[in-house]
Formats: C-alpha cells, sequence, structure tokens
C-alpha cells in the first residue's frame, strides 16, 4: 500500500466517518442557540476529552461520557461493559486529571447480555478504582444500549487547544497486549495488574504539574492518526506524522495498527525542550513512547514515511470534528 492509498483508507474509515459526526451535532446545537457557533463555542470545547468546568478552587470538575456502539455489545458484551469504564477513565487523565466516579445508562431486552455488560463494568471499575455510583437501567428495550459517564478532577488541565507551532507530537501506547480478534481492539488492560494500570495512568496528571505538556488526548476510535487531527484542528495548527516512528506491535499490519483502538495510548503535543524528561516518564513505565512528527502554523495535516509525503487532511477546507451547518429541514 502506497502512503496515497494509506491515507485514503484512513480517510475512509469507521473511525473517522464517527468522529466527522461531531460537527453535525455541534452544528445542530449552535443552530439553537443565541450567538450560533460563537455561542456555544464559549459554553461548549469541542475536542477536548472531557468538559472543564472550573471547581472554584482553582481546579476543574471534568465531565464526560461514552456511547457504546450496538455491534459491539453485541458481540462482546464483557469487554463492551470493561471498555466502558477503562475508555472514560482514559478520557479524565488525558486531560491531566483523576477519576472520581461513574454512571451509566443501560438499555437491554432482558437480562441477557445485560447482565455481561455489568460484570465487566464492575470489572474495570475494580481494578482502575472508580466506584460506580449511580445509573439508569432499562430492561425491556428492543435491543442493547450502553452510555457510562464519569466525573473528575483535575489541578492542571490538559486540553486539545493548547498545541501551539514547533510542538513536538509525542505518541506513547502500551503495546504489552493483543487483539481482542477479529476486531480492531488492542487490549492491554485486561491482563495487567490493577496497581500498574494506575500508576501508567498517573503519569499524565504529573506531567501536567510539572508544566511538562501543552495538550493531550487519548487515542480513540478514530485511531492514532485521526486523535492527531482532532488535536491539530482543536489547536488552529498543522503538521507532519511520520508514519514509520509511530510505537507498533511487532509483526502488527500497519493500516489496521492506525485505526485501531488501543487501550492505553495517548498524544501528547509537548515543547521541543520538554520532549527528553516526557519520554523518559513514560519510558520509566516501561511504557512506548516516541516523537511522531511536529506541528507547524499551517493547516493541513500530512504524513510522510521513508519515501514520500502525502497530505492528510486540511481542516481549513473541509472541518474534521468543528462545527458545520445542519442540512436543512424537509417535510
Amino acid at each position: 500500500m502506497s502512503l496515497a492509498e494509506l491515507a485514503g483508507a484512513l480517510r475512509a474509515s469507521r473511525g473517522f466517518a464517527h468522529k466527522r459526526d461531531i460537527g453535525d451535532v455541534i452544528g445542530a446545537l449552535a443552530a439553537g442557540l443565541p450567538g450560533g457557533t460563537a455561542g456555544l463555542a464559549a459554553a461548549v470545547r469541542a475536542g477536548d476529552d472531557c468538559a472543564a468546568i472550573p471547581d472554584g478552587q482553582g481546579g476543574y470538575l471534568l465531565l464526560a461520557i461514552e456511547g457504546l456502539v450496538e455491534d459491539f455489545i453485541e458481540r462482546m458484551p464483557w469487554f463492551a461493559g470493561y471498555c466502558s469504564v477503562m475508555v472514560n477513565v482514559s478520557d479524565v487523565y488525558a486531560m491531566g486529571g483523576e477519576p472520581i466516579a461513574v454512571v451509566d445508562a443501560l438499555w437491554s431486552h432482558g437480562m441477557d447480555p445485560a447482565a455481561e455488560v455489568l460484570k465487566g463494568m464492575v470489572d474495570a471499575s475494580l481494578r482502575y478504582g472508580v466506584p460506580i455510583v449511580g445509573g439508569h437501567s432499562n430492561n425491556r428495550s428492543e435491543r442493547g444500549q450502553l452510555a457510562v459517564a464519569i466525573l473528575g478532577r483535575a489541578r492542571h488541565l490538559l486540553a486539545s487547544d493548547g498545541a501551539r507551532a514547533g510542538d513536538r507530537l509525542v505518541m506513547a501506547i502500551d503495546l504489552r497486549g493483543a487483539y481482542r480478534e477479529p476486531y480492531p481492539y488492542w487490549d492491554a488492560s485486561t491482563p495487567a495488574p490493577a496497581e500498574r494500570l494506575r500508576a501508567d495512568l498517573a503519569i499524565l496528571p504529573a506531567l501536567a504539574e510539572r508544566g511538562l505538556c501543552r495538550a493531550a488526548k487519548d487515542i480513540s476510535m478514530a485511531g492514532a492518526i485521526g486523535t492527531v487531527l482532532m488535536l491539530s484542528e482543536s489547536s488552529r495548527v498543522g503538521g507532519v506524522i511520520d508514519i514509520d516512528a509511530i510505537p507498533r506491535p511487532e509483526h502488527a499490519d500497519l493500516l489496521r495498527w492506525l485505526v485501531s483502538f488501543p487501550s492505553y495510548g495517548f498524544v501528547l503535543a509537548v515543547a521541543p525542550a520538554h520532549c527528553e524528561a516526557v519520554l523518559a516518564s513514560f519510558a520509566a513505565r516501561e511504557l512506548a513512547c516516541a516523537v511522531v512528527g511536529e506541528l507547524d502554523a499551517g493547516s493541513a495535516l500530512r504524513i510522510r514515511d521513508h519515501e514520500a509525503e502525502v497530505c492528510l487532511w486540511d481542516w481549513s477546507e473541509a472541518p474534521f470534528i468543528a462545527a458545520r451547518a445542519p442540512a436543512p429541514l424537509t417535510a
């Protein structure tokens, strides 16, 4: 696969499509608010992993929610429940915070597969040390649905719009796992000791407190490249990613890896002077970490390998997650 073909496959991926839907939702919300998009922007920081609400004490309350796609719940109910907690925990840490508690909303047709979903949630809650404190249930639904929300707190915030031209792109991923075949889910969580999971995540708020990182995002279903694109657009910068530098498991197919959801994966924007310290923080925990590119003052995100460089996306020409005008209503 050529680099141009790889870029095309990423643009056509399911993860990119799901993230592009965010722009439609933001546009529809803005259409109903005074001030439109500007009014919404004052209340909603599109692109952040959590809403950050000043707590009146110099810090922030962090609030996030994740919904699980139906086919995931149907095919892997326990792991879907586990991931619903895990991804929320990751969102809080990506913002430089620490989680407090989660609540859930579960729809099911009886307790099958609801019981397995709930067991997965409980197992993740215990391993990550984040209690489930309430929720909503409906056992008379036609099909399974799950959404889980989390509350956290941060003293020093890592937001998606803090990256600057000249920053290095740093990617940290736990490669000590395996695929949940045949799906693109890289699981380095369930086999790991609980203490290690928590200590690995604690790197993020520590970096925020030391002022070593300008912006961060956890690698989501958009994959490693799509996550960088969201950060790039939120910070209004462009940049280039060296595909060959991205941490990757041995023998993993490149395209599959780039659209995979890793249980532990973060993209960070780091000033050059702080790169050594950031890399050392992850290396001390035996986590794969590398500088994979740099940001510039443009609007295009490019990818390169040892042979070529191509433009993946230009957010000034086609918004990725930014608001788009809603389609007109039809009778």
